[in-house]
This record gives structure tokens, sequence and C-alpha cells, in this order.
């Protein structure tokens, strides 16, 4: 499962990349966990507001910080 997480490196970026890392690592789930601050790099992926969420190349999220359940609920797709 390849996960980015889109933002310029603000403190929800860093809690969201986090947040996803420990969630994963307690599921058993292994994930390729990129962050992506270049603008002209999220802004291609059309994130208006970050944190930005991408699976696969698909956005499943943007702007705040995504909540536990939600993340569970990506991992638990893959």
């Amino acid at each position: 499962m390849d996960i980015k997480v889109l933002g310029t490196g603000c403190a929800n970026c860093k809690a969201t990349i986090a947040l996803i890392d420990q969630i994963a690592q307690a599921k058993g789930v292994t994930v390729k966990l990129e962050k992506v601050e270049e603008l002209r790099d999220i802004m291609a992926y059309g994130v208006m507001s970050t944190p930005g969420v991408v699976i696969d190349g698909k956005v499943v999220h943007a702007g705040g910080i995504p909540s536990r359940d939600k993340i569970e609920h990506w991992l638990a797709a893959a």
C-alpha cells in the first residue's frame, strides 16, 4: 500500500504522517509512507487544503487530520 501525505510541513501534516504510521504498525499493515512537500506536486493531485492523503494514486482525504477510524478503514481495505 503506497500512501502519500501531501503538505508543506505544517504541524497537522506531521501529525497525520505519525498517526498513519502508528496505526499501520499496530495493525501489522505494511505501508510505503511518503511525504510530498512540493507545492507543485500537491496541486497536481487537485488538493487545495492540506494535509491531503493519497492511497495508491487516489486522493482519499484533504484538509485536517483524518480520524483514527478513517485511517483504520483505509488500512483494512489493504
